[in-house]
């Protein structure tokens, strides 16, 4: 018997006789024997065992709409290019991923699915995308889905990064997981991964080059091809970061890196965001740091306050008085010792109105 063979009919008994006492033993030994590059010699799976395979791999599908004893189903798991990927097959009608789900698994991807048997309609966001086979679809793990099949159906999934795939994109393909169909970006993706899943080697080596090349294909696919609304998206993820700087410019531990993990995003996807617009993140924050100077100052005029203007550089978010100093004179064209009453012109009108 065949080296091959021998392990499936090893797996075959070892599912039947259900490891009852670990599930988790179970899972861990059918998902490693999973692993390979002949997708016909993997064993078929029962209802459970294939949810649990499905869940060790990218989390809670149900299959629905079919009697769990007249259920059968296989998966593969495979590791492309740093990606984890899978491939799969069931003849249920429906495959659901519920809001629970979503909470429960708490994972962060989306899902490049490639369909190679069979017709699929994906359901997600409100819209519906029907696949044929080679056609491609982006779904968001972090929101409910459903997929309804013709029957029998076969895909390949590949899980991208979710903050990864934005940063790289500088957008959210959000609505958009039918992507643009017959591009040749499309065809050279699915055959790629295609290809991968087919070679004999249970795994292909991380690689940054084809994990950036990954992501182009993506963007080719899924990048809307109006400029508008990447220009509408843009603007929103650049007000969504000044909102971010604004509740927190005051902190004088603030840096670009602090502003670009809070908002989800790469570093340079933040500067990008900035340098489009003629600025820096830096210097945003400086100017926002200044103008509140600048405020306090005239406050601090006006109640013929003694505060020292040191502690007015620090209260809004400078270390070093002497940087805030020359940060402020490049900035208004005077001292803040000016500004705060002594000579500005700003100071004779704030006087005047006493």
């Amino acid at each position: 018997m065949p080296c091959s063979r021998y392990r499936i009919r090893c797996l075959q008994l070892v599912i039947q006789q259900g490891f009852a006492s670990d599930p988790s033993a179970r899972v861990t030994v059918m998902t490693t024997m999973l692993q390979g590059g002949d997708f016909a010699a993997v064993p078929e799976l029962g209802y459970e065992e294939w949810r649990a395979v499905v869940r060790s791999i990218v989390g809670r599908y149900n299959p629905e709409g079919i009697d769990p004893n007249a259920f059968t189903g296989r998966v593969q798991e495979r590791n492309l290019f740093g990606f984890g990927a899978d491939r799969f097959d069931h003849n249920a009608p429906r495959i659901e991923r519920t809001q629970r789900d979503v909470r429960l698994d708490d994972v962060e991807f989306y899902h490049a699915v490639f369909l190679v048997v069979g017709r699929s309609t994906v359901l997600q966001n409100d819209q519906a995308v029907t696949l044929d086979i080679g056609d491609i679809a982006l779904v968001d793990s972090t929101r409910p889905v459903t997929y309804v099949n013709d029957a029998y159906a076969q895909a390949l999934s590949l899980q991208l990064p979710r903050r990864s795939l934005m940063s790289h994109l500088g957008l959210e393909p959000q609505g958009r997981s039918g992507g643009r169909r017959g591009t040749r970006a499309g065809r050279l993706l699915f055959q790629l991964v295609l290809d991968e899943f087919e070679d004999e080697l249970t795994s292909t080596p991380a690689s940054g080059y084809m994990q950036l090349a990954v992501y182009d294909l993506i963007g080719e696919i899924f990048t809307p091809s109006d400029p508008k609304a990447v220009s509408l998206y843009t603007d929103k993820q650049f007000g969504r970061v000044c909102a971010i700087i604004k509740d927190r410019f005051a902190d004088p531990e603030l840096r670009p890196r602090d502003v670009a993990a809070e908002a989800g995003i790469s570093l340079r996807y933040l500067q990008k965001l900035f340098t489009q617009r003629g600025s820096t993140c830096s210097g945003f924050i400086d100017s926002l740091r200044l103008d509140h100077a600048a405020r306090l100052l005239r406050r601090r005029a006006l109640a013929s306050t003694r505060q020292r203007l040191s502690e007015i550089a620090y209260a809004i978010g400078f270390n070093d008085y002497s940087y805030f100093s020359q940060r402020f004179r490049r900035r208004f064209g005077y001292a803040p010792s000016a500004h705060a009453g002594n000579g500005a012109p700003e100071a004779k009108i704030i006087k005047s109105l006493i």
